[in-house]
Parts: C-alpha cells; structure tokens; sequence
C-alpha cells in the first residue's frame, strides 16, 4: 500500500498533499507498508499494535498487551478496596487538623471558659454526620431507649469504629448529649491521634476511670470484643465477648443501666481478612491490628438501640454479662440478614423502610 492509498484510508488532513503525506507513513511503519496490506484495512489497534513491535523489536507484543489490561482490569477493584478506607484515615487527620487550628485560635478564650472544646465538638460532629448521611444514608433508630442520666452503652464492634462515631455526632446533634468510648490502648499510640482522644473524652480504663466516668452523670461506651471481635468476626456477625464480664461489673458499680447497640451492615461497609490463621495467631503473640482492611463501600447503616437493662443489685456481673450479650444478639437477629451480603447492602440504600428480618 503506498503513500497515497495509505492517506486515502486515513483521511488526509486539511493542508497535506499526498506526497507530503509520504515520509510521515515511511517513518510510522519503517518503511514496511504491510501494516494495511491486503483488501480490507486493519483497524488502528492492530496497525499501532504492528507500528509498536517494528519499534520495540519484541513479537506478538499484542499478546502482552492483552495480558497488561487484562491484569489491570482484574486488580483494579481490589486496589480501589484498599485505597478507599484510606479515605476515613484522612478523615481523621482533618479532623485532627482543625483541633489544632481551633486550639491555637482559642488559646486566650481557654482561660475564661469552664470547656473550650465546645465548638470544636459542633464542628466535628457536624463533618463526621455529614460524611454519614452522604455515603451510608446513615439513620439511628431507638434514641428514646437512652436514659437521661448516665448509662453504659455495648455495642457490636465492626472492623472498623466508623459507626459508633456516626452515632455519636448524630447524639451530639440531636439531644447535646456527650459519650465517651473506651478504646484499645493501641489507639493512644497511633501518631497525632493523642488531641483527638482527649477532645472526645476517649480513655482505655482502667475499670476505676470508667465507674468514676459514669458517676459524674455520662454516658460511656464498651465494645467488649474489642479488636479480637473488630479483625475476626465476619459477615455472619459472630459475638466474639469470650468470657468478658468487666464491663458489667463496671455497671454494677457504678449502678447505672446498660444500654446495648448494634448497626446493620456494619459488616459490609469494611471487612477484613481475618479468615486466615497465621494472622490470627500473630495477632494473639502481638496484640496489634496487622489484619489488612478492605472496603469503604457506601452499603446502608442503621444503628439500632435497644431497650436498656435496668441495674439489679442482686444480678451478678456473670448473669448481667450474659444478659447483655442476649439483647445484643437479638439485635441482630432482628435487624441484619445472615449471612451478610455487600450487594444486598448497596441496595438497601434505595429502600425507605428500615428492615427488621
């Protein structure tokens, strides 16, 4: 095929005179015109694909080719599922970022002020409530259950705490109403994190600091699985307590009423991969959170609050144990479909009308 065969299939630009087209194909195709040899052109894949292997030297580069975005099209979801909680670690430095941008711009109001934090915590609470609603649609159910005065909130915990911190900007919206959290204590060595802790009241005990906690009239929040139960539970929603009652003999103590809590889908907005037993053993040698964690999907939240269970002083922290892990468990019994499911959970975003099957 030459030059101006070559210019007629292509279309010849405005200006460019088939001669002058010449020396632009001879350069393309090195000088071989059999790239659109034959009676039907080749399409421009397969002429740049030709073009490539003169230039290159390599055979059948469009073998490779086809194996590179093959490649590329298979890993693409499974970067985008690590790379997207990601984005609630950034969310937390922002949130780290403007303590330290409202503390500096407070510094002289700090001394006339009984809590300089105040405005902080609206501002907060208003970002982390925004980011909820926008990509989970997320709703709390049961708010009435919460009592007055001070009360031990225990909820199932997911891979990650996003939803407990959902459900505490909305409290902090809805009724000004404070919860503290206790945390592992591995979160109090996560860089920067420290102001952020402090701010929103976060303590990892000991039992003393959460009874005297509760006595001065707040509320108080308890995942008893903790990160055994964050990094090895799974979408079919396993409590993984084992045989914790400390955190019932703190109710006792203090003898305020526990109040339990469980957000649907929790499992499929992040998972982790847990299922594999050299990273369970490791993590019972290191007690550190190594199991990689994938997800980030706008599924629906709901959070669920049950009723509470009124302190007995005659109930021991056995039988308050058990019976907090009963009402936990028939809040999910109730309120998630087992085994979970992230489709599902993404279509559950369209529907009105909570689920409670």
């Amino acid at each position: 095929m030459d030059a101006a065969a070559a210019a007629a299939a292509v279309g010849t630009p405005a200006g460019l005179e088939e001669e002058d087209f010449a020396p632009i194909w001879q350069e393309m195709t090195g000088g071989n015109e059999s790239c659109t040899a034959g009676l039907a052109s080749m399409s421009y894949l397969t002429c740049l694909t030709y073009i490539l292997e003169e230039w290159t030297g390599v055979e059948d580069i469009g073998d490779y080719l086809s194996y590179a975005f093959y490649i590329l099209w298979v890993l693409f979801p499974l970067v985008v599922v690590f790379v997207l909680p990601g984005v609630i670690i950034i969310l937390f430095y922002v949130s780290i970022l403007w303590l330290h941008i409202y503390k500096r711009k407070n510094e002289i109001k700090e001394a006339y002020s009984h809590d300089v934090w105040i405005g902080a915590r609206e501002m907060l609470a208003t970002i982390w409530d925004g980011h909820g609603r926008i990509w989970h649609g997320y709703e709390l159910h049961g708010v009435e259950n919460i009592p007055q005065g001070p009360g031990l909130v225990v909820f199932y915990h997911g891979a990650t705490p996003v939803d407990y911190i959902y459900f505490t900007a909305r409290l902090h919206i809805m009724n000004k109403r404070h919860c503290s959290v206790v945390a592992d204590h591995f979160v109090f060595r996560v860089p920067g994190f420290r102001i952020l802790l402090d701010v929103f009241g976060v303590i990892h005990g000991p039992k003393e600091a959460c009874v005297r906690t509760l006595e001065q009239g707040h509320l108080l929040a308890i995942a008893p699985g903790g990160l055994r139960e964050a990094l090895f539970s799974d979408e079919t929603y396993n409590i993984l307590w084992s045989d914790r009652k400390g955190f019932a003999q703190v109710a006792i103590d203090a003898k305020v009423p526990i109040i339990p809590m469980f957000t649907q889908n929790v499992r499929e907005g992040f998972r982790t991969l847990g299922g594999i037993k050299i990273l369970r053993s490791l993590y019972e040698r290191i007690r550190l959170p190594i199991v990689p964690l994938y997800g980030g999907f706008p599924v629906k939240l709901r959070t669920f609050i049950g009723e509470p269970i009124p302190y007995e002083p005659n109930m021991t922290a056995e039988e308050l144990a058990t019976k907090t892990k009963a009402a936990v468990q028939a809040l999910i019994d109730k309120h998630q479909k087992i085994p979970g499911n992230i489709f599902r959970a993404l279509m559950e975003r369209f529907q009105t009308q909570k689920k409670e099957d």
